[in-house]
Protein backbone atom coordinates (compact mmCIF):
# COMPACT_ATOMS: atom_id res chain seq x y z
CA UNK A 1 0.00 0.00 0.00
CA UNK A 2 0.71 3.69 -0.47
CA UNK A 3 1.17 5.93 2.58
CA UNK A 4 2.88 9.29 3.38
CA UNK A 5 6.51 9.82 4.64
CA UNK A 6 4.16 12.09 7.17
CA UNK A 7 1.97 9.26 8.52
CA UNK A 8 4.99 6.83 9.15
CA UNK A 9 6.40 9.30 11.28
CA UNK A 10 5.66 9.17 14.83
CA UNK A 11 5.27 5.26 14.56
CA UNK A 12 6.02 3.13 17.26
CA UNK A 13 9.20 1.10 16.68
CA UNK A 14 9.23 -2.35 18.92
CA UNK A 15 11.87 -4.97 19.00
CA UNK A 16 11.36 -8.56 20.10
CA UNK A 17 11.15 -7.64 23.98
CA UNK A 18 10.51 -4.15 24.22
CA UNK A 19 9.46 -0.44 22.77
CA UNK A 20 12.49 0.87 20.59
CA UNK A 21 11.06 4.25 20.16
CA UNK A 22 9.51 6.34 17.67
CA UNK A 23 10.04 6.79 14.12
CA UNK A 24 11.34 10.42 13.43
CA UNK A 25 12.26 10.54 9.47
CA UNK A 26 13.91 8.76 6.80
CA UNK A 27 16.85 8.43 4.43
CA UNK A 28 16.76 7.10 1.19
CA UNK A 29 19.05 6.78 -1.85
CA UNK A 30 18.93 8.77 -4.46
CA UNK A 31 20.19 6.40 -6.74
CA UNK A 32 17.15 4.42 -6.85
CA UNK A 33 14.79 6.82 -4.57
CA UNK A 34 14.32 3.78 -1.99
CA UNK A 35 13.87 3.65 2.10
CA UNK A 36 17.48 2.63 3.21
CA UNK A 37 16.92 3.41 6.90
CA UNK A 38 14.15 4.95 9.08
CA UNK A 39 16.01 7.15 11.81
CA UNK A 40 14.51 5.92 15.08
CA UNK A 41 14.51 7.57 18.48
CA UNK A 42 14.95 5.67 21.39
CA UNK A 43 14.03 9.13 23.75
CA UNK A 44 14.66 8.11 27.33
CA UNK A 45 15.75 4.33 26.97
CA UNK A 46 18.72 4.67 25.69
CA UNK A 47 18.75 8.81 26.52
CA UNK A 48 17.71 10.54 23.42
CA UNK A 49 19.89 8.70 21.21
CA UNK A 50 19.24 7.72 17.32
CA UNK A 51 19.26 4.37 15.35
CA UNK A 52 19.35 3.71 11.90
CA UNK A 53 17.04 0.33 11.44
CA UNK A 54 17.12 -0.74 7.71
CA UNK A 55 13.71 -2.09 6.59
CA UNK A 56 14.97 -5.33 5.97
CA UNK A 57 14.40 -5.79 10.09
CA UNK A 58 10.47 -5.40 9.62
CA UNK A 59 8.31 -7.70 10.65
CA UNK A 60 4.53 -7.14 9.90
CA UNK A 61 3.03 -3.33 10.61
CA UNK A 62 0.16 -3.33 12.53
CA UNK A 63 -0.97 0.29 10.76
CA UNK A 64 -4.34 0.77 12.93
CA UNK A 65 -1.99 0.55 15.70
CA UNK A 66 0.92 2.09 14.07
CA UNK A 67 3.05 -0.33 15.71
CA UNK A 68 6.38 -1.20 13.37
CA UNK A 69 7.70 -4.64 14.51
CA UNK A 70 11.46 -5.40 14.08
CA UNK A 71 13.20 -8.67 14.30
CA UNK A 72 15.85 -6.84 16.44
CA UNK A 73 16.32 -7.34 20.30
CA UNK A 74 17.04 -4.66 23.04
CA UNK A 75 19.95 -5.75 23.90
CA UNK A 76 21.49 -5.76 20.17
CA UNK A 77 20.16 -1.99 19.15
CA UNK A 78 21.98 -1.34 22.82
CA UNK A 79 24.98 -2.46 21.35
CA UNK A 80 24.82 -1.43 17.91
CA UNK A 81 27.60 1.16 16.48
CA UNK A 82 26.86 4.58 17.49
CA UNK A 83 26.40 6.62 14.55
CA UNK A 84 25.19 10.51 14.76
CA UNK A 85 22.63 10.76 12.58
CA UNK A 86 23.12 14.85 12.54
CA UNK A 87 26.03 14.16 10.65
CA UNK A 88 26.94 12.46 7.32
CA UNK A 89 26.10 8.59 6.94
CA UNK A 90 29.64 7.47 5.67
CA UNK A 91 29.16 4.41 3.65
CA UNK A 92 31.74 2.83 6.49
CA UNK A 93 29.14 3.42 8.58
CA UNK A 94 26.64 1.60 6.86
CA UNK A 95 29.33 -1.12 6.34
CA UNK A 96 29.52 -1.54 9.94
CA UNK A 97 25.63 -1.26 10.27
CA UNK A 98 25.10 -4.87 7.83
CA UNK A 99 28.29 -6.30 9.18
CA UNK A 100 26.98 -6.12 12.60
CA UNK A 101 23.33 -6.96 12.09
CA UNK A 102 23.68 -9.33 9.15
CA UNK A 103 21.88 -6.81 6.69
CA UNK A 104 22.62 -7.49 3.31
CA UNK A 105 24.56 -4.34 1.56
CA UNK A 106 22.46 -2.69 -1.14
CA UNK A 107 25.26 -1.15 -2.73
CA UNK A 108 27.80 -2.43 -5.46
CA UNK A 109 26.96 -6.49 -6.62
CA UNK A 110 24.55 -6.99 -3.87
CA UNK A 111 21.16 -7.27 -4.86
CA UNK A 112 19.22 -7.65 -1.45
CA UNK A 113 16.62 -10.20 -0.36
CA UNK A 114 13.42 -10.59 -1.93
CA UNK A 115 13.60 -7.63 -3.98
CA UNK A 116 13.57 -5.55 -1.41
CA UNK A 117 17.37 -3.94 -1.75
CA UNK A 118 17.13 -5.03 -5.17
CA UNK A 119 18.27 -2.38 -8.14
CA UNK A 120 15.46 -0.72 -9.30
CA UNK A 121 15.79 1.44 -13.12
CA UNK A 122 17.38 4.43 -12.39
CA UNK A 123 15.44 8.20 -12.52
CA UNK A 124 17.07 9.92 -15.14
CA UNK A 125 18.16 12.07 -12.56
CA UNK A 126 21.16 10.75 -12.63
CA UNK A 127 23.61 12.63 -15.72
CA UNK A 128 26.84 14.25 -15.82
CA UNK A 129 25.96 17.52 -14.42
CA UNK A 130 24.14 15.56 -11.88
CA UNK A 131 27.17 12.74 -10.74
CA UNK A 132 29.78 16.19 -11.01
CA UNK A 133 27.95 17.31 -7.90
CA UNK A 134 27.20 14.07 -6.08
CA UNK A 135 31.61 13.82 -6.39
CA UNK A 136 31.94 17.40 -5.70
CA UNK A 137 29.19 16.66 -2.29
CA UNK A 138 30.94 13.22 -1.41
CA UNK A 139 34.09 15.05 -0.66
CA UNK A 140 32.67 18.19 1.02
CA UNK A 141 30.91 16.00 3.69
CA UNK A 142 32.81 12.65 3.31
CA UNK A 143 29.43 10.87 3.73
CA UNK A 144 27.03 8.63 1.15
CA UNK A 145 26.87 11.21 -1.69
CA UNK A 146 23.41 8.92 -2.34
CA UNK A 147 22.01 9.04 1.13
CA UNK A 148 19.71 11.74 1.65
CA UNK A 149 17.12 13.14 4.35
CA UNK A 150 13.50 12.73 4.36
CA UNK A 151 13.54 15.95 6.73
CA UNK A 152 16.06 17.77 4.86
CA UNK A 153 14.72 17.21 1.35
CA UNK A 154 11.47 18.25 2.45
CA UNK A 155 10.80 22.05 1.29
CA UNK A 156 13.21 21.85 -2.03
CA UNK A 157 11.93 24.25 -4.84
CA UNK A 158 9.95 22.22 -7.91
CA UNK A 159 11.06 23.65 -11.20
CA UNK A 160 9.18 22.75 -14.26
CA UNK A 161 11.19 23.33 -18.13
CA UNK A 162 9.38 27.24 -17.90
CA UNK A 163 9.50 28.19 -13.99
CA UNK A 164 8.93 26.95 -10.18
CA UNK A 165 5.58 25.18 -9.50
CA UNK A 166 5.52 24.67 -5.83
CA UNK A 167 8.21 22.70 -3.13
CA UNK A 168 8.36 19.30 -1.90
CA UNK A 169 6.16 18.47 0.68
CA UNK A 170 6.05 14.78 1.77
CA UNK A 171 6.19 12.00 -0.04
CA UNK A 172 4.30 8.80 -1.09
CA UNK A 173 6.05 5.67 -0.08
CA UNK A 174 5.28 2.47 -1.17
CA UNK A 175 5.14 -0.22 2.14
CA UNK A 176 6.12 -3.19 0.58
CA UNK A 177 9.24 -2.38 -1.64
CA UNK A 178 9.96 0.34 0.54
CA UNK A 179 10.47 2.77 -2.59
CA UNK A 180 9.38 6.64 -2.90
CA UNK A 181 6.76 6.35 -5.73
CA UNK A 182 5.69 10.37 -5.51
CA UNK A 183 6.92 13.44 -4.57
CA UNK A 184 3.53 15.41 -2.92
CA UNK A 185 4.09 19.38 -4.17
CA UNK A 186 2.10 21.80 -2.21
CA UNK A 187 1.94 24.31 -5.00
CA UNK A 188 0.67 27.29 -2.53
CA UNK A 189 2.55 30.20 -3.89
CA UNK A 190 1.40 29.68 -7.59
CA UNK A 191 -1.93 27.50 -7.47
CA UNK A 192 -2.81 27.92 -3.77
CA UNK A 193 -4.55 25.77 -1.79
CA UNK A 194 -3.36 22.48 -4.71
CA UNK A 195 -1.18 19.70 -4.17
CA UNK A 196 -0.09 17.45 -6.32
CA UNK A 197 2.44 14.32 -6.91
CA UNK A 198 5.73 14.28 -9.03
CA UNK A 199 7.52 10.82 -9.74
CA UNK A 200 10.74 10.41 -9.14
CA UNK A 201 11.19 9.36 -12.72
CA UNK A 202 9.76 12.90 -14.41
CA UNK A 203 13.18 14.54 -12.59
CA UNK A 204 15.82 15.21 -14.99
CA UNK A 205 17.96 17.39 -12.07
CA UNK A 206 18.85 17.17 -8.53
CA UNK A 207 20.60 20.70 -7.54
CA UNK A 208 21.61 19.23 -3.54
CA UNK A 209 23.41 23.08 -3.36
CA UNK A 210 20.57 25.00 -4.42
CA UNK A 211 18.08 22.93 -2.61
CA UNK A 212 15.98 22.71 -5.76
CA UNK A 213 14.20 19.35 -8.22
CA UNK A 214 13.78 19.82 -11.98
CA UNK A 215 11.38 17.94 -13.84
CA UNK A 216 10.09 17.81 -17.07
CA UNK A 217 7.17 19.15 -17.21
CA UNK A 218 5.61 22.31 -17.92
CA UNK A 219 4.30 24.56 -15.28
CA UNK A 220 0.62 24.20 -17.58
CA UNK A 221 0.64 20.43 -17.37
CA UNK A 222 1.14 20.75 -13.78
CA UNK A 223 -1.37 23.34 -13.33
CA UNK A 224 -3.37 21.24 -15.02
CA UNK A 225 -3.04 17.31 -13.49
CA UNK A 226 -4.87 15.70 -11.11
CA UNK A 227 -4.82 17.24 -7.97
CA UNK A 228 -3.49 14.97 -4.74
CA UNK A 229 -6.06 14.38 -2.13
CA UNK A 230 -4.31 13.85 1.29
CA UNK A 231 -8.00 12.70 3.14
CA UNK A 232 -7.80 9.81 0.01
CA UNK A 233 -5.34 6.78 0.08
CA UNK A 234 -3.22 6.68 -3.52
CA UNK A 235 -4.30 3.80 -5.60
CA UNK A 236 -3.48 1.85 -8.32
CA UNK A 237 -6.26 3.47 -10.62
CA UNK A 238 -4.75 7.19 -9.03
CA UNK A 239 -1.22 6.15 -10.52
CA UNK A 240 -2.39 4.67 -13.71
CA UNK A 241 -4.63 7.83 -14.48
CA UNK A 242 -1.54 10.24 -13.84
CA UNK A 243 0.77 8.33 -16.03
CA UNK A 244 -1.77 8.53 -18.47
CA UNK A 245 -2.01 12.31 -17.91
CA UNK A 246 1.57 13.06 -18.41
CA UNK A 247 2.07 10.30 -21.43
CA UNK A 248 4.33 8.45 -19.67
CA UNK A 249 4.62 4.72 -19.21
CA UNK A 250 2.71 3.45 -16.00
CA UNK A 251 4.26 1.76 -13.41
CA UNK A 252 2.00 -1.49 -13.68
Amino acid sequence: MLRTVQSLTGNKVHAADGDLGTVEEFYFDDHTWTIRYMVVNTGNWLSGRKVLISPVALGTPDWQSKRLPVNLTMDQIRHSPDIDTEQPVARHHEAELSQYYAWPMYWGSGFGIGGLYGMTPLPPIINERTMANHEASAHARQGDPHLRSTRNVAGYRIHATDGEVGHVQDYIVDDEGWTIRFLIVDTRNWLPGRKVLLSPHWITQVDWADSSVSVDLSQESVEKSPAFDASQPVSMVDEDTLYDYYGRPGPH
